[in-house]
């Protein structure tokens, strides 16, 4: 490979520790909840990985923090073609440029579609995107619309989005990184995405977006697959084992809901949850019932979360189906500081789901906590059965 092309989403992932679970339409309120920008980081982060590999790559991109900058900071001198504060639509309502500050940046999916392009234009021999499920459709679109003229260009992507439905991203920025700089051949990988509106009031309707070719690795991560199997006896296990006094954080998904319906909680599917358990515990032939706990935050963001808790406390995540992640998917609310808050980390699962999860994995944004979660965990799959995964 002589040249990549790398476009970054500077806004991708910012709603996501503080509980949109998206970024899609909700920019200002994600800013006005505080969100920081995650993508940036996760670029440098990819690129510098690619650099150690292959130093003297050409590198086209757009200017600023939708990829200039980060190819910079790796040690490239990109060649920009294409700059969003150009756009007569990207300039702001007084005719300023486009900030260069990526939590003020005002880059939109028609920016991201359009440095594609340009990219095309100079034959790259990869599209490299940062982002998440919403960029890689733009990604796609772009190449599918310009593939008889390009010759079928690959793409790959740095996870940086809240939800990650797609196959066709690094499990890493790092992953992704050696992977763009080492690839020798592609296969066709699906583009998924979500409905985010209905995302956020806890139902997930996936679509299929586009067919396109993407480098062949171990490391490029599964679609999410979604497990049917029965969760009943896991549930209620677990719920007969609650410590009275102790703060759970429950993550999303339909395994650690139900588990909170156990306990009489009304979960937030996709949301994360707060309990904790009274003083004084059920009796041992029954679950705790709604009095024997209190709800402290329901579809929480990660500030939320942190005022809510109180030592001891336990996170309850349950893995994506395909992919094996716990944290750092779908589940930013529990970010790195949530983490080191907790004293006991429960993973759930019913056996069919980890039947095709090879290993765990976690991508926090925080690579001390990152090292601190690897190792052999037990995951709890039943009312009273355990299965050791190797998480990595």
């Amino acid at each position: 490979m002589e040249s990549i092309g790398v476009v970054v989403n500077p806004i991708a992932g910012m709603g996501g520790r503080v509980g949109l679970k998206g970024t899609d339409g909700n920019v200002a309120e994600a800013r006005r909840r505080g969100a920081e920008p995650r993508a940036p980081a996760r670029a440098r982060e990819a690129l510098r990985s690619v650099h150690r590999r292959a130093p003297s790559l050409t590198v086209y991109t757009a200017a600023g923090v939708m990829g200039e900058r980060a190819a910079r900071d790796a040690g490239y001198e990109p060649t920009v073609v294409y700059d969003p504060s150009e756009s007569d639509r990207d300039t702001a309502s007084d005719g300023a440029a486009i900030a260069s500050d990526p939590a003020t940046a005002e880059t939109t999916a028609a920016d991201t579609r359009a440095a594609v392009r340009a990219l095309l234009e100079r034959d790259v021999d990869l599209v490299f995107f940062v982002g998440g499920d919403g960029t890689a459709v733009d990604v796609a679109e772009v190449l599918e619309a310009e593939g008889d003229e390009t010759g079928e260009t690959p793409m790959l992507g740095v996870p940086a989005g809240v939800k990650i439905y797609s196959s066709v991203f690094g499990v890493t920025p790092a992953d992704a990184g050696r992977i763009a700089a080492e690839f020798d051949r592609v296969e066709p990988r699906e583009v998924n995405d979500i409905d985010e509106d209905a995302y956020r009031e806890g139902e997930v309707r996936t679509e299929l977006k586009a067919v396109v070719p993407v480098p062949v690795a171990p490391a490029v991560q599964s679609g999410k697959q979604v497990s049917s199997g029965s969760v009943d006896s896991l549930a209620a296990g677990f719920a007969r084992e609650i410590e009275p006094g102790r703060t759970y954080v429950f993550g999303p998904g339909s395994t650690v809901g139900a588990i909170e319906t156990e306990l009489a909680i009304d979960p937030s599917p996709l949301g994360v949850d707060v309990w904790r358990a009274a003083n004084t515990a059920g009796d041992d032939e029954t679950a705790a019932s709604a009095s024997d706990g209190e709800l402290l935050a329901r579809d929480a963001a990660e500030s939320d979360i942190l005022d809510a808790l109180a030592d001891p406390v336990t996170i309850v995540v349950s893995p994506i189906g395909g992919q094996g992640f716990v944290f750092g998917r779908g589940n930013h609310q529990i970010s790195p500081a949530v983490i080191r808050r907790a004293d006991d980390i429960a993973v759930v699962a019913a056996g069919e789901k980890l039947d095709d999860i090879e290993s765990l994995r976690v991508d926090t944004d925080d690579e001390a906590v990152d090292d601190d979660l690897r190792g052999w965990l037990r995951v709890r799959t039943g009312r009273f059965t355990t299965r050791l995964v190797t998480v990595v």
